[in-house]
């Protein structure tokens, strides 16, 4: 059997099918910032900046789906501010999202790409 490899953002993505594969790979990718959101906005540990939704871009995001506990669905943003900085900002989504992050990331405007259920990116 022949396996597939993720290669371009579009490509199916079967080996990138754990949150730990996809952070590994973000990181070789230079996404190293761990991003938090607060009232104040997006939040850079490595600056010590605050981010607003219009100095953020989604680089590419990723869905995880557990398959028997909902409180295990989570998203990985991957993310480039303005200034060049480059993270990561995870959310659980569904019931269990963080309403913080939820309305941030609902105010950014330049999501590049779409992902539903089990990685299968869907460009938009």
């Amino acid at each position: 059997m022949h396996k597939q490899e993720y290669n371009n953002p579009n490509d199916k993505a079967t080996a990138m099918s754990t949150m730990s594969a996809c952070m590994n790979k973000a990181v070789k990718e230079g996404f190293v910032d761990s991003f938090k959101v607060s009232s104040k906005g997006m939040y850079a540990p490595a600056t010590d900046k605050y981010y607003k939704p219009d100095e953020v871009s989604v680089v590419n995001f990723y869905r995880f789906e557990g398959e028997s506990d909902p409180s295990e669905n989570a998203i990985l943003y991957t993310i480039q501010t303005a200034d060049g900085v480059k993270g990561m900002l995870i959310d659980a989504y569904g019931a269990y999202s963080d309403v913080k992050v939820s309305d941030f990331m609902t105010h950014v405007e330049n999501i590049n790409k779409k992902v539903t259920g089990n990685n299968e990116p869907q460009t938009h």
